[in-house]
Protein backbone atom coordinates (compact mmCIF):
# COMPACT_ATOMS: atom_id res chain seq x y z
CA UNK A 1 0.00 0.00 0.00
CA UNK A 2 1.35 3.55 -0.63
CA UNK A 3 1.63 6.80 0.93
CA UNK A 4 -0.26 10.06 0.47
CA UNK A 5 2.74 11.38 -0.46
CA UNK A 6 3.45 9.27 -3.70
CA UNK A 7 0.23 10.81 -5.23
CA UNK A 8 1.61 14.36 -5.77
CA UNK A 9 3.53 14.82 -8.99
CA UNK A 10 5.86 17.30 -8.92
CA UNK A 11 8.34 19.17 -11.59
CA UNK A 12 9.37 22.46 -13.05
CA UNK A 13 6.69 24.57 -13.35
CA UNK A 14 8.51 26.18 -16.10
CA UNK A 15 8.72 23.38 -17.67
CA UNK A 16 4.73 21.60 -16.96
CA UNK A 17 1.34 23.28 -16.77
CA UNK A 18 0.25 21.83 -13.77
CA UNK A 19 3.15 22.89 -10.72
CA UNK A 20 1.67 25.40 -8.75
CA UNK A 21 3.69 28.27 -9.04
CA UNK A 22 4.39 30.14 -5.41
CA UNK A 23 5.24 34.26 -5.87
CA UNK A 24 6.08 35.54 -2.35
CA UNK A 25 8.88 37.61 -1.04
CA UNK A 26 12.09 35.16 -0.21
CA UNK A 27 12.76 37.13 3.45
CA UNK A 28 9.92 38.61 5.63
CA UNK A 29 9.79 40.63 8.55
CA UNK A 30 8.26 38.65 11.85
CA UNK A 31 4.54 39.73 11.83
CA UNK A 32 4.33 41.34 8.87
CA UNK A 33 1.59 40.63 6.64
CA UNK A 34 3.13 40.06 2.82
CA UNK A 35 1.02 38.71 -0.31
CA UNK A 36 1.30 35.07 -1.38
CA UNK A 37 0.28 34.09 -5.23
CA UNK A 38 -0.42 30.46 -6.18
CA UNK A 39 -1.07 30.00 -10.01
CA UNK A 40 -0.82 27.21 -12.71
CA UNK A 41 0.43 27.71 -16.16
CA UNK A 42 2.49 30.77 -15.63
CA UNK A 43 4.97 29.60 -18.69
CA UNK A 44 2.70 27.44 -20.59
CA UNK A 45 -0.79 27.88 -20.22
CA UNK A 46 -3.51 24.85 -18.72
CA UNK A 47 -6.73 24.83 -20.09
CA UNK A 48 -9.87 25.82 -17.94
CA UNK A 49 -12.24 23.87 -19.89
CA UNK A 50 -15.37 21.79 -18.72
CA UNK A 51 -13.28 18.76 -19.85
CA UNK A 52 -9.73 19.52 -18.23
CA UNK A 53 -9.64 22.10 -15.39
CA UNK A 54 -8.06 22.74 -11.92
CA UNK A 55 -9.97 21.69 -9.39
CA UNK A 56 -8.44 23.38 -6.37
CA UNK A 57 -5.37 25.11 -4.73
CA UNK A 58 -4.49 24.43 -1.32
CA UNK A 59 -1.51 26.23 0.44
CA UNK A 60 0.22 25.04 4.00
CA UNK A 61 3.19 26.55 5.74
CA UNK A 62 4.97 24.30 8.06
CA UNK A 63 8.05 26.36 10.05
CA UNK A 64 11.10 25.22 10.36
CA UNK A 65 11.49 23.24 13.80
CA UNK A 66 7.89 22.58 13.98
CA UNK A 67 6.57 18.88 13.76
CA UNK A 68 3.44 19.63 11.53
CA UNK A 69 2.42 22.32 9.10
CA UNK A 70 -0.37 25.10 9.29
CA UNK A 71 -3.34 25.11 6.77
CA UNK A 72 -3.49 28.63 5.37
CA UNK A 73 -5.98 28.04 2.63
CA UNK A 74 -7.78 26.27 0.51
CA UNK A 75 -9.14 27.20 -2.29
CA UNK A 76 -11.73 25.47 -5.26
CA UNK A 77 -12.90 26.58 -8.03
CA UNK A 78 -16.47 25.59 -9.53
CA UNK A 79 -17.11 27.34 -12.78
CA UNK A 80 -15.43 25.74 -15.92
CA UNK A 81 -17.98 26.40 -18.59
CA UNK A 82 -20.51 24.49 -17.89
CA UNK A 83 -23.69 25.05 -18.88
CA UNK A 84 -27.64 23.56 -19.69
CA UNK A 85 -26.80 24.82 -22.95
CA UNK A 86 -23.42 22.05 -23.62
CA UNK A 87 -19.52 21.98 -22.43
CA UNK A 88 -17.91 25.04 -22.91
CA UNK A 89 -21.05 27.10 -23.28
CA UNK A 90 -21.62 28.83 -20.04
CA UNK A 91 -21.07 32.23 -18.74
CA UNK A 92 -18.82 32.03 -16.39
CA UNK A 93 -15.05 30.61 -15.73
CA UNK A 94 -12.91 30.60 -12.49
CA UNK A 95 -9.34 31.20 -13.41
CA UNK A 96 -7.07 29.17 -11.36
CA UNK A 97 -4.85 31.43 -9.39
CA UNK A 98 -5.37 32.97 -5.72
CA UNK A 99 -3.80 35.78 -3.85
CA UNK A 100 -3.94 35.75 -0.21
CA UNK A 101 -2.09 37.40 2.23
CA UNK A 102 -0.30 36.26 5.62
CA UNK A 103 2.30 36.75 8.81
CA UNK A 104 4.77 34.38 9.65
CA UNK A 105 6.99 34.76 13.05
CA UNK A 106 9.16 31.84 12.29
CA UNK A 107 11.26 30.52 8.68
CA UNK A 108 9.48 27.94 7.05
CA UNK A 109 8.37 26.29 3.74
CA UNK A 110 4.92 26.97 1.69
CA UNK A 111 3.66 23.67 0.43
CA UNK A 112 1.08 24.39 -2.85
CA UNK A 113 -0.72 21.49 -4.05
CA UNK A 114 -3.27 21.51 -7.06
CA UNK A 115 -5.59 18.98 -8.23
CA UNK A 116 -6.28 18.88 -11.84
CA UNK A 117 -9.07 16.89 -12.80
CA UNK A 118 -7.47 14.76 -15.31
CA UNK A 119 -3.76 14.35 -14.62
CA UNK A 120 -4.22 14.44 -10.88
CA UNK A 121 -2.54 15.80 -7.69
CA UNK A 122 1.12 18.27 -7.89
CA UNK A 123 3.18 19.90 -5.17
CA UNK A 124 5.68 22.58 -5.32
CA UNK A 125 7.59 24.35 -2.32
CA UNK A 126 9.24 27.46 -1.59
CA UNK A 127 11.13 28.28 1.69
CA UNK A 128 10.38 31.40 3.43
CA UNK A 129 13.28 33.08 5.78
CA UNK A 130 12.91 36.02 8.52
CA UNK A 131 14.44 38.69 8.51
Amino acid sequence: MGKAGDLFKSSDWKKEKHVPVIECPDEVVSEEIFPVKISLGKEIAHPNTTEHHIRWIQVFFKPNGEGFPCQVGNFEFTAHGESTKGVNAGSVYTNHSVTTELKINASGTLYAMAYCNIHGLWENTKSIAIK
